[in-house]
């Protein structure tokens, strides 16, 4: 089987360092596309790879072409990709917004996966959401599956819908998260911290409380409440929360991500 990845941006190298060590590859090199020539030149010094500049000397060998330019750079690269593919290829999108239907008229083809992708694959901790025109086999795609999940978990969602829904919460998710760090680090600053035990505090908690929550059945509410204690420290917190609204704000910042993807694919 022959895998081209096209744009080796952060999410396009993300995926093709996780795949190119898996076994679906046999002992055929992942192929990556790409027109920096700086970049280009950096990716020929990885063993794991063939590296491209011109889509002629690569597109047409390949069984599973993954798409992983912005999503405002498709329909140009559309247009390039063109004369070099054919009807039993299949087409993976990484890119935020852009329909099966955008692709299928685009490209000419029928055979299209969209995902939903997030940053944590390039620590092996991502969570890739994925939908298929129905001209996808069965057989083709467990096979797409198996390649998303070298990056860690993948879940089949019924429809589009629920791809725009995925970028509210794992696709954007991981900002939202910073978000929170962000501001909790600057807390502990200047309550006189210094910068190593301010990341110290911030990272390990939110990996502990992570750990909890993955290794129980309890809910996030569930263990508000183990930690919190009537008039204690950790309710004062969470009554300022509450009285600030962020709840629902942090729930309007999922729907702001959701809407803003639906809109990409009007665009």
């Amino acid at each position: 089987m022959k895998i081209l990845v096209i744009g080796a941006g952060n999410m396009g190298l993300t995926y093709s360092e996780g795949m190119a060590m898996s076994p679906l590859l046999g002992r055929k090199k992942l192929m990556i596309h790409d027109l920096s020539a700086d970049l280009i030149s950096l990716l020929n010094k990885r063993e794991e790879f063939d590296v491209y500049g011109q889509l002629e000397d690569c597109l047409p060998e390949a069984d599973i072409v993954f798409i992983g330019v912005k999503p405002y750079h498709s329909e140009d690269l559309f247009k390039s990709m063109l004369p070099h593919i054919h009807q039993d290829q299949i087409f993976v999108s990484l890119m935020a917004g852009i329909t099966i239907k955008q692709i299928q008229d685009g490209l000419g083809v029928k055979k299209v996966v969209r995902t939903m992708p997030n940053l944590p694959a390039k620590v092996g901790k991502g969570v890739t959401s994925y939908t298929e025109s129905k001209e996808v086999s069965r057989v083709e795609l467990l096979t797409i599956r198996g390649l998303l999940d070298t990056t860690g978990e993948s879940i089949r969602v019924k429809n589009e819908e629920f791809i725009n829904k995925s970028t509210g919460i794992s696709g954007s998710g991981p900002a939202y998260v910073f978000y929170f760090m962000q501001s909790m680090l600057e807390a502990a600053r200047k309550m006189g911290f210094s910068e190593n035990d301010s990341k110290v505090l911030v990272s390990t908690t939110f990996e502990g409380a992570v750990e909890l929550f993955n290794q129980s059945d309890l809910t996030p509410k569930t263990w508000m409440n183990k930690v919190a204690s009537k008039g204690g420290t950790t309710q004062a917190a969470l009554d300022s929360m509450d009285d600030n609204n962020v709840e629902e704000l942090i729930k309007e910042a999922a729907y702001a991500a959701f809407n803003r993807a639906v809109e990409l694919g009007n665009e």
